[in-house]
């Protein structure tokens, strides 16, 4: 039983009102014997996560106190655990719907049930997750080469979960590493180990590039040397950091921590990380913790000293640790955050080219085993394995040829792998096949022939495989990597043209909850109020909020309109028609119906008729509380719809709704258009 809290309350609920009530099993949406990417990782959370952010004092308190300290639409509604159980199945739906479309939009609700799962809030990190969307997308076409880092690192942690739950040598390694028993036969315990593992390499992978704000001007300013046709090295102009104390100075609080939990006093960050890598890999690579230490000082101020590369990973990590202090306290951080920022500080470059030396011929080291440090061995086998459906943005960028999807076999311990490119581009792979042949026929004098990033897959050297190998050890996790082609299928992407410079759907968010909790009065309310209030929610409510937000730019394209925050020369609209609101309010409708059945609600009204027993109107005060608060637990709604029904079933129950429940679909879009300018300055406009 995968989501135990809720059978739990089930099995009550059968008690007090007979078989047939809620809540629900949620059901699995996926093949249990389906190795690929999707049905891996979605397996790894609905049965290997069993018990995630479970707490036993609080669920012996509720039953001494006979009062919930769970959260659903308001507070003590619920079971603590039942709201951890449904907590889960958001990060669940929210990963199923990222891998099918690969956008930004769902990648961003990753993110958020991650930070609102183990940091316990979003807004105080919106800003830092935000930031790189919004920068990478407006400052990265000035490049000459550069590929979206948001999306990827959603990729790449659904890759981790993927090989985490495939691959038992890893979960053997991890769970000895942090001190789990490895025996599988203790259920127990690897549950406990699959929900530290979550929590660690989400923290991991979904901030590894985090960094890169820091690394685009440096790359911005070197980018005009190229288009000169210089090439980057001496006598280039480069950009390096200074005056670094505001992200890698340690209070004396964070010092005196750290020193109860490794015994020494450490002055920075830089200190912390350099003494973290050495005992972990100094031994084995043969480096000083003096030397390892200079060489992560030296990243932001001395780039000539790396090649003239800003190193990402290092403002990834020092970046992340501050938000870390500031989201859960220093008194909470503990040696595996630090594992994970050192994994950070690691990917990109720090360990290929001072630890490892892996293009090196001559000095070339061991490449990272599992067992020195899972995080950083993951990281680097998943960020190099994601190369599919990534944005390109800088100039160069766009003119090679990249994987657009993917299709993984994570059976018997191995990672299976068929990259696919566009078959329209079937002229531009002849002709490199072409060329190949011939450069081979001709004894393989010179350079090979290239078409990143096809080249490195096609050509017999495997260079894209050869070189993960060089960088962590496979003998555990076999690879076999095939390149080939297939239509593009563009429509899956869900494109629309409404377009802003940053991701609105927070602001869109507390804007929609704010026109249900005011009524109209909203627009005199301090927007900080109006963020406090949307955070109160459980997370299931706030993601529904948010996945409402998500739609607007489908229903706007629907009507042949359009949001934007730059000046454009189309009709700008205030308010919508009510021939307009009878478009998108049943589309409204439909997303609400479908989500309510994805996360397990059931049609009826009992709530509302039920004769509530007396340790109920106890547990919450009065029959008005009592009863909000049974429609939450029985997770049962009057509006909902059973089953699978289809689009025209649930158009036609729109339109048998009375007019005040119609009103639900599409008042909160016109007040939002009032709203949406008090947050971003964003207009709507009419194609026609």
């Amino acid at each position: 039983m995968a989501y135990t809290a809720l059978k739990q309350m089930q099995n009550k609920n059968e008690e007090l009102f007979g078989k047939g009530v809620g809540p629900l099993h949620p059901d699995r949406h996926y093949d249990t014997i389906d190795p690929g990417l999707k049905a891996t990782a979605l397996r790894f959370l609905h049965t290997r996560c069993e018990g995630l952010g479970f707490n036993t004092e609080i669920d012996a308190l509720e039953t001494i106190e006979g009062k919930f300290y769970g959260t659903s639409f308001l507070h003590n509604q619920i079971p603590y655990n039942m709201q951890m159980d449904i907590n889960r199945l958001c990060l669940e739906r929210e990963l199923e719907k990222f891998i099918d479309s690969g956008v930004a939009e769902d990648a961003y609700t990753i993110y958020y049930c991650y930070l609102e799962i183990f940091f316990g809030h979003y807004g105080k990190s919106k800003k830092m997750v935000e930031l790189l969307s919004e920068f990478e997308a407006n400052g990265s076409s000035l490049l000459m080469k550069h590929r979206d880092h948001y999306s990827h690192s959603v990729y790449v942690f659904a890759l981790g979960l993927a090989i985490y739950e495939s691959n038992a040598t890893y979960r053997s390694k991890f769970k000895s590493f942090y001190g789990f028993d490895t025996d599988t036969a203790n259920k127990d315990e690897d549950r406990r180990a699959a929900c530290c593992f979550l929590e660690c390499w989400g923290l991991a992978s979904l901030f590894h590039d985090i960094g890169y704000p820091f690394e685009l001007p440096f790359e911005q300013v070197l980018s005009y040397f190229e288009v000169g046709g210089t090439n980057r090295g001496k006598g280039s102009l480069y950009i390096a950091y200074h005056d670094l104390d505001a992200l890698t100075q340690l209070s004396t609080e964070a010092s005196d921590h750290f020193k109860k939990i490794y015994g020494l006093v450490f002055d920075t960050v830089e200190d912390l990380f350099a003494y973290d890598i050495f005992k972990k890999l100094g031994a084995a690579y043969d480096f000083t913790e003096e030397y390892i230490y200079k060489k992560i000082h030296d990243k932001p101020i001395a780039p000539n000293s790396f090649g003239y590369f800003m190193d990402h990973a290092y403002f990834s990590a020092t970046r992340l640790y501050r938000e870390i202090e500031t989201s859960i306290g220093i008194n909470k951080i503990n040696e595996k955050h630090v594992d994970a920022l050192t994994a950070i500080l690691m990917h990109n470059s720090l360990f290929k080219f001072a630890i490892s030396f892996y293009k090196s011929e001559r000095n070339h080291k061991e490449p990272l085993r599992m067992e020195s440090h899972p995080l950083a061995y993951l990281l680097m086998l998943c960020d190099e394995l994601q190369c599919w459906d990534r944005t390109a943005y800088g100039r160069n960028s766009r003119t090679e040829l990249h994987p657009m999807a993917t299709n993984f076999d994570f059976k018997n311990n191995a990672i299976h792998a068929i990259y696919y490119y566009d078959k329209e581009e079937q002229e531009k792979i002849d002709t490199f096949k072409t060329e190949y042949r011939r450069w081979e026929d001709d004894g393989e004098e010179g350079k090979a022939p290239r078409l990143k990033a096809y080249s490195d897959m096609a050509e017999k050297e495997q260079r894209f495989a050869a070189d993960i190998e060089k960088i962590v050890d496979t003998s555990n996790i076999s690879l076999t990597v095939i390149p080939s082609t297939k239509e593009a299928d563009r429509k899956n992407k869900h494109t629309y043209l409404s377009r802003s410079n940053f991701l609105h759907l927070y602001d869109f968010a507390v804007a929609l909850n704010a026109r249900y909790s005011y009524q109209g009065s909203e627009k005199n309310v301090a927007t900080s109020a109006l963020e406090k209030e949307f955070e109160a929610l459980s997370l299931e409510y706030q993601i529904s909020n948010i996945n409402q937000a998500k739609s607007f730019a489908r229903y706007l394209d629907e009507l042949g309109c359009f949001y934007t925050d730059r000046p454009v020369d189309y009709e700008m609209i205030t308010s919508f028609t009510e021939k307009q609101m009878k478009v998108f309010a049943p589309m409204e409708h439909e997303r609400w119906i479908r989500e309510h059945i994805s996360m397990g609600w059931i049609s009826g009204n009992l709530y509302e008729t039920a004769m509530l027993p007396a340790e109920f109107l106890k547990r919450h005060g009065d029959e008005i509380t009592a009863r909000k608060a049974l429609r939450e637990q029985l997770r049962m709604h009057k509006l909902a719809m059973d089953g699978k029904p289809k689009r025209w079933e649930i158009f036609a129950h729109y339109e048998a709704l009375p007019e005040e429940e119609k009103k639900k679909d599409f008042e909160p879009f016109n007040s939002m258009l009032k709203l949406i300018k008090k947050f971003d300055g964003l207009r709507i406009y009419r194609l026609d």
